[in-house]
């Protein structure tokens, strides 16, 4: 699959809310780092990102590849998520999806790179608590 057709597929995937396809992208063990969620294994992060969507619309912007410091394959995902939380507030952002790859082009860590300033306080009113914050945040 080359980067263009893997960030189609995961881009399709999300935007149908398809968990299944999804997953299939990722390793067994795939890690997603979210903003918002923090740090979890794909087979948990995507079910509570899909619990908390009414409707998605997915926009590419862009896809590039490069390599991590140590020589694995990098595909970033540059697109516009028009998100629409659980209870039906929008919450719109642009993101860069980093993809970390595997030897079979699988996706083993994704990091999702966002400024969260106008989609963290909607998010936590919907959800009616905290989103996760990395130590030192405020």
């Amino acid at each position: 699959m080359t980067p263009r057709e893997l960030a189609d597929a995961y881009l399709a995937a999300l935007g149908d809310g398809d968990l299944d396809g999804i997953l299939r992208l990722f390793t067994p063990d795939g890690m997603v780092r979210s903003p918002l969620y923090g740090p979890m294994p794909a087979a948990e992060f995507y079910p509570a990102v899909l619990a908390d969507t009414s409707a998605s619309h997915l926009t590419l912007r862009g896809v590039t590849t490069g390599e991590t410091a140590t020589g694995e394959t990098l595909v970033n995902v540059w697109f516009h998520y028009d998100w629409r939380l659980a209870n039906g507030d929008a919450a719109p952002f642009d993101v860069v999806d980093v993809l970390e790859l595997d030897a079979q082009s699988r996706v083993a860590v994704l990091n999702i790179v966002y400024d969260t300033v106008d989609v963290r306080p909607a998010y936590e009113k919907a959800i009616g608590r905290p989103s996760w914050r990395a130590a030192g945040d405020g």
